[in-house]
């Protein structure tokens, strides 16, 4: 769809029932909840490394005060001199962000992806896209720069006395589904149509992602904390039918484009 196509479905669309998206969610759950696991354990497989990563740094301040103890570098005790702490702690805040970016944008296309499998699903399309489909190609760069606009917007919202950024959560939630069914809409274009979409629905996308996601980790703890894995992915559910039941699909698509993103 064009920009125009979506922000005239979101300008003109109906009111939508919590009841009847939450009971919709469950019953697609029941279908895909072990994708939904699949796509949870990858992420969980790509972002542990990288917060190990992160935190080279400090092992290797650590192991150079455990083995060297040089006046030249070390001050009394030791310790680490300053200007060598000071490095370390740069480099540790660098790694941080750009882990946090390549964190963020893996997370946002496996999501992506799994908003994906969802329609086909729902739809009875057969599944034929791949997992990271929005990680390499044409869309790679976009996700990146989605993941880096995203952090930017919350950054600025916890800035501005954290406030704002319980109106900035319902947006960026709805970008992801916004961004897996039209990716190929430039960046600006993918926000503006969130923030709208956001505006519109804001109280009923923050109180089904916060039900659905009390509901997943209440039953994922009940279930010995590892059923966490298999229930998380309900949380996502109810935006998957909110962005279907607002702006919904072309009548004309069919499963000549899921061929698109063969594996």
């Amino acid at each position: 769809m064009t920009l125009n196509n979506l922000l005239e479905k979101i300008e003109n669309n109906t009111p939508l029932d919590f009841g009847e998206i939450f009971g919709k969610s469950i019953e697609l759950f029941k279908k895909v909840w072990l994708q939904g696991m699949i796509h949870i354990l990858l992420l969980m497989v790509v972002i542990i490394p990288l917060v190990l990563v992160m935190y080279i740094p400090i092992f290797a301040l650590a192991g150079i005060s455990g083995f060297e103890n040089n006046y030249g570098e070390f001050g009394d005790y030791g310790y680490p001199s300053e200007e060598l702490s000071i490095g370390f702690m740069l480099l540790f805040i660098v790694l941080v962000l750009v882990m946090s970016m390549v964190a963020s944008a893996f997370q946002l296309g496996i999501t992506a992806h799994f908003y994906r499998v969802c329609k086909q699903v729902d739809l009875g399309l057969p599944e034929t896209s791949s997992y990271f489909m929005f990680l390499k190609g044409k869309y790679l760069g976009k996700v990146f720069t989605l993941a880096i606009a995203k952090f930017g917007i919350t950054i600025l919202a916890a800035l501005l006395c954290y406030f704002p950024i319980f109106y900035v959560i319902v947006p960026l939630q709805l970008l992801v589904v916004v961004f897996a069914f039209n990716p190929d809409l430039s960046v600006s274009d993918l926000i503006k149509i969130s923030f709208k979409f956001g505006n519109k629905k804001w109280l009923l996308v923050f109180g089904l992602v916060w039900v659905a996601s009390m509901l997943a980790t209440t039953i994922g703890y009940i279930m010995c904390f590892i059923g966490v894995f298999a229930t998380a992915s309900f949380a996502m559910l109810p935006v998957y039918y909110v962005y279907k039941d607002t702006i919904g699909f072309k009548d004309d698509e069919s499963q000549e484009e899921e061929i698109l993103f063969v594996k």
